[in-house]
């Protein structure tokens, strides 16, 4: 892709963002980082509080992007089974049936993803990581494009399961919504509670998302970039405050991301912007400090702190 020729669909790209902030009143941002981690064929973590708007914005992304949707609410006695499906005897025809579960679809809300169990969160890993899902000895392919975005809410203690590492990692990008101005909200009440409930327009279909897919692909990451991210990664490996630094994997979604967040930009190349505005979705996550007591505001801080360390390239627009 040349950096001066941009994509009919490339080019939709801000009128989408557009479109999914008239239901999602101040969450541009938010919406375009969301939005890029699809483009990736990526999985969302929204952690934050409820109310707001974690599940609008699953749910408006779907209808955007023109692609089904389901949701699943986590709780302690949800089964495997109530994730992926499972096989059923048929007496009439002595028959077994796999009857797929609400795992099949484009864009898969899962709410509270914390409450559920160890077991059904990782019924759920095969399908983030694989794009199919196992029962009975069969294995089945799941709809493409398929998106995770799964909720988590960071102040509950009780009844929850923390995810592990391994899970943290099939999530490309952790996210918050937090909250948004008080003139923003009084738009917001004033839109729910007298105004016309926001009617979405599909602007994309699965085969226009499957090809942005493949367009996010072709954007150009030049030598000096690609050392760049790789350098941003390594260095959190010795870093005096981080235990477990950023993996290879890591890296490789660093730079897709960056390639996602330049499509959304209008350009055929990614530039040291697109990177550090990449880099704490990507990598806070998947992080372990020495220190539990800094919590996300310390990760945050490290991480800045990383990004000043480490020696920018020159923007070069190569192609």
């Amino acid at each position: 892709m040349s950096q001066t020729t941009i994509s009919a669909l490339q080019a939709q790209m801000p009128a989408l963002i557009d479109e999914l902030s008239r239901k999602m009143v101040g969450h541009k941002e938010t919406l375009t980082l969301v939005t890029a981690a699809c483009l990736t064929g990526g999985h969302v973590l929204l952690e934050d509080v409820p109310g707001t708007g974690k599940t609008t914005l699953a749910n408006s992304l779907a209808q955007v992007f023109g692609l089904t949707f389901k949701r699943i609410q986590g709780t302690p006695d949800l089964l495997p089974a109530d994730v992926i499906g499972a096989t059923v005897y048929h007496p009439q025809d002595s028959s077994f049936v796999f009857h797929p579960g609400p795992v099949f679809t484009n864009v898969l809300l899962m709410d509270e993803i914390n409450r559920a169990t160890p077991r059904t969160q990782s019924a759920l890993l095969e399908a983030m990581a694989e794009k199919q899902v196992s029962a009975d000895g069969e294995t089945y392919a799941l709809p493409t494009p398929f998106f995770v975005i799964a909720t988590a809410n960071p102040i509950e203690s009780q009844g929850v399961f923390p995810l592990p590492e391994a899970q943290l990692d099939r999530f490309l990008v952790q996210l918050r919504l937090g909250y948004i101005s008080a003139e923003e909200e009084m738009e917001m009440v004033q839109s729910v509670v007298f105004g016309q409930a926001v009617t979405l327009t599909s602007m994309l279909t699965e085969d226009s998302v499957r090809a942005a897919q493949a367009e996010v692909k072709n954007i150009y990451v030049s030598d000096d970039m690609l050392r760049y991210i790789v350098n941003l990664a390594r260095t959190t490996r010795s870093h005096d405050q981080i235990t477990l630094g950023a993996s290879p994997r890591a890296i490789v979604a660093l730079t897709q991301y960056a390639q996602a967040l330049a499509y959304i930009d209008q350009r055929g190349f990614i530039i040291p912007d697109d990177v550090k505005r990449a880099f704490v979705p990507v990598i806070g996550h998947r992080l372990q400090l020495n220190v539990d007591w800094m919590g996300d505001a310390g990760v945050e801080q490290i991480l800045a702190d990383i990004l000043d360390q480490v020696p920018v390239p020159n923007e070069r627009a190569e192609v």
